[in-house]
């Protein structure tokens, strides 16, 4: 894929980090909306013969979110976010996140407070005192 390699290269010199305008409330940690992520990278993208595509589709009995990175020749790349969900209204809350994320990470930019790891590493205790 060296002409989408080549148009990534010219883009990153464009592209930089998502303001974050969003506060979430549980956390108390910031972070950049969808709308503000898009709006960051999809110019320096498009600068440079790129663009983004993001929808759902059906990988055996699981829904994905999938991301292609699509460059004007055709070549492309894509990754992969799983959905779940119980409502219909909580699967539309896990596309935006999972939205967010990943047109995040196909960029390379940042989107929320870097918290170190913290809370994918935080351990919980049973009822009896284990770690889990």
């Amino acid at each position: 894929m060296p002409k989408l390699y080549k148009a990534l290269v010219a883009a990153q010199k464009d592209l930089h980090n998502a303001k974050l305008n969003a506060v979430n409330p549980h956390f108390k940690s910031r972070y950049a909306t969808l709308a503000e992520v898009r709006d960051t990278v999809v110019p320096a993208l498009a600068k440079h013969g790129l663009a983004i595509t993001q929808f759902t589709d059906m990988i055996g009995e699981r829904i994905f979110l999938l991301t292609r990175l699509v460059h004007e020749s055709g070549e492309f790349q894509e990754s992969k976010f799983p959905i779940t969900y119980d409502k219909p209204q909580a699967m539309g809350s896990a596309i935006t996140y999972a939205k967010r994320y990943a047109l995040s990470s196909i960029c390379n930019i940042s989107a929320d407070d870097d918290d170190d790891g913290n809370s994918a590493s935080a351990t919980k205790k049973s009822d009896d005192g284990l770690v889990l």
